[in-house]
């Protein structure tokens, strides 16, 4: 399905925008949440709801994107979920109750799910195989939008504009990309194979499980919660389910190929590590600097901003890169990188300046690119290209689960060291006579207390800060054995012909 001239533009445009809307809508609604809280009349714990059921139901419908594509060809899936996608954004803008946003929500992210992995397997079959490097740096460009300006324009179109607006910023470009596709996006060979519902079903109770678990967990106290137990039984159940409902059958949900490719399973692993560290510090980072640095979200947006700019440089760079070295090395190179911004990060306190904030970021998105990238070219580099569309699904489910626990892991611990770092610094404080005798006294105990323990959590959560950083590095160095297990036949040839 290799494409010339300025159809490969088209194609490359309009793909690349369904995925745009898609992965930016996944954070974009993130800060327009209070704003939603009143308009809806929902109450604080409800509200969460509007990011739970997207998520969950992208998850879930991520599974069956390879099947779908194969059974109906992927030009139709495309369209499909483009205009499905296009309609459902207009009505959550439109939406008037939590219930009615939480329904329309919860089929954006199905129709949105397959956005991601259909435009990665697009470009993978568009561009020839000496290309594919700049196919995924492209791709991962698209991808790394999402995170880098969701809150930034989310914050800037519901304070200049209203939260609605974060919805309806998605029809024009959905309907951009919608003309695009059906113009120029060439139909693929349809195969005709039993869809395995029953394993489909045990996977995705599995996987909507682990969803609920890790976005529900944080308001709920996490396991001391029932509701947190019950997600935790029933996605083991389903997973057991769905394992031994596979090991009987020949035709499984999964195709048995796709786990006999190494690269594809160790590129897989990788992304999921990728994705941990990508969210999570960018979980991190608004709530520091909002909340404890006194920053409002414009300054804040423009702190972080940096970042995503090193990120574009370096996926730009690296798919030339690549045609010079090893695109492992590339990722170690990335891997160093994102480990040294992480150690800068673990340095910081409430006093860190702008000029800190802006090099670390700027390290860790060069960092980020130039892993991304490779681990994305390598994972597809010995894949069967008629397995492409079920890989993708794959790749993106196991990023997505990745930045899920990377998000809950980081504001778990985040949480738990604030508490016992308050504990501690507070036991270790020795007052004068004078200070004691003034909180018993009724009348100051208002004034004095307060500033005593504001700056007692505003020290405490500097310590805990730091540990997330600290974990980050760690996780991130922990890592980087795993380059080892993929290999690079390109680079083999070409150092063999040399």
């Amino acid at each position: 399905m290799t494409q010339r001239g300025g159809n490969i533009l088209m194609i490359t445009a309009s793909t690349m925008l369904a995925t745009i809307i898609q992965v930016l809508d996944t954070t974009i609604a993130n800060v327009a949440l209070p704003h939603m809280q009143g308009s809806l009349g929902a109450g604080g714990d409800q509200i969460t709801w509007v990011l739970t059921s997207y998520i969950v139901a992208t998850a879930i419908m991520t599974l069956p994107v390879g099947y779908l594509s194969q059974r109906f060809g992927r030009r139709n899936i495309f369209l499909w979920s483009v205009a499905g996608f296009t309609i459902t954004s207009m009505l959550c803008g439109q939406a008037s109750s939590l219930p009615e946003m939480v329904v329309w929500r919860m089929l954006q992210g199905m129709f949105g799910a397959s956005l991601v992995p259909l435009s990665q397997a697009t470009l993978l079959d568009t561009f020839p195989r000496e290309k594919l490097a700049s196919a995924m740096s492209i791709w991962g460009m698209g991808v790394m939008l999402g995170p880098i300006l969701g809150p930034s324009l989310g914050g800037w179109l519901t304070d200049n504009y209203s939260w609605r607006w974060v919805f309806y910023i998605n029809v024009p470009l959905g309907i951009a990309s919608l003309i695009g596709i059906y113009l120029y996006l060439p139909d693929t060979p349809l195969r005709k194979q039993r869809f395995d519902s029953w394993g489909f079903a045990f996977i995705a109770i599995a996987v909507a499980c682990l969803q609920l678990l890790l976005d529900r967990g944080e308001h709920v106290e996490w396991f001391e919660a029932l509701e947190i137990q019950l997600y935790a039984v029933i996605g083991v159940l389903g997973l057991y389910l769905f394992i031994n409902h596979s090991l009987g059958r020949e035709d499984k949900f999964f195709s048995p190929a796709l786990f006999r490719d190494r690269n594809f399973v160790a590129g897989t692993l990788f992304i999921f590590i990728v994705g941990i560290v990508l969210l999570a510090t960018m979980a991190l980072l608004p709530p520091f600097l909002q909340q404890w640095k006194g920053y409002p979200a414009v300054t804040t947006g423009l702190v972080l901003m940096p970042r995503g700019v090193g990120t574009m440089v370096s996926m730009l760079l690296v798919g030339r890169l690549m045609k010079f070295i090893d695109a492992r090395t590339a990722i170690l190179a990335g891997m160093a990188l994102v480990t040294l911004s992480l150690h800068m990060m673990a340095g910081f306190n409430m006093e860190v300046g702008q000029r800190q904030l802006v090099i670390s970021g700027v390290l860790q998105g060069l960092g980020l690119g130039l892993v991304m990238v490779p681990t994305s070219t390598l994972a597809y580099a010995t894949l069967a290209p008629n397995l492409r569309d079920e890989a993708t699904g794959l790749f993106s489910l196991s990023r997505n689960l990745g930045s899920s626990i990377g998000v809950s892991i980081v504001m778990a611990v985040l949480s738990r060291s604030l508490w016992i770092n308050q504990q501690e610094i507070g036991a270790r404080i020795q007052l004068s006579p004078d200070l004691a005798g003034a909180l018993h006294n009724s009348g100051s105990m208002m004034a004095m207390p307060s500033a005593l323990i504001q700056e007692i959590s505003r020290q405490a959560a500097e310590i805990a800060y730091v540990n997330d950083f600290h974990l980050l590095m760690l996780i991130n160095i922990a890592a980087m054995p795993l380059v080892l297990l993929l290999s690079n036949p390109e680079f083999k040839k070409t150092a063999g012909a040399a």
